[in-house]
């Protein structure tokens, strides 16, 4: 059989905007496997319709998870979240009891599951400011103590 499909640029554009945890080589493997009905596992092997089935799938997995994304990251911000600030979001997201994983790696149904979380702490009042340590400015202590002239020497 002849390679029908030569240049996989359209695929590897895609590819490399999905979110992986695993091996990436077998991830690939999987999605042209199920979009040649088990037939292949190589690229190389497929045909121009399988192709553009497949890439015409992640162009729509992809547009789903920029709009999910998009409503996270929205409903972060109403909680008082930087959004502007990458590190904030994946520190937030990186706690166990909100998904346990940076922003970017979080896939379509645990955005579902994520944003169902957002709207719940929303209605349970919003998070809780966290307790930063009191510390004492030196300036302050020394206006407290204030010093008597007329006060005898010891």
């Amino acid at each position: 059989m002849a390679q029908e499909v030569t240049n996989f640029a359209r695929f590897y554009t895609l590819f490399n905007k999905l979110p992986c945890t695993g091996d990436r080589e077998e991830f690939k493997k999987s999605i042209v496997l199920q979009y040649t009905w088990n037939r292949t596992d190589s690229l190389k092997e497929m045909t121009a319709k399988e192709y553009e089935a497949c890439c015409t799938a992640l162009e729509k997995l992809r547009e789903e998870l920029r709009r999910k994304r998009s409503l996270c990251l929205n409903l972060m911000q109403k909680l008082g979240i930087d959004t502007s600030d990458w590190a904030r979001i994946n520190d937030f997201c990186s706690n166990p009891r909100i998904v346990g994983k940076a922003f970017r790696q979080i896939t379509v149904d645990e955005l579902d599951e994520l944003a169902v979380k957002l709207r719940s702490i929303q209605r349970k009042g919003g998070l809780k400011p966290r307790k930063e340590k009191q510390t004492i400015n030196p300036v302050s202590m020394v206006s407290l103590i204030q010093i008597d002239p007329d006060a005898p020497a010891n």
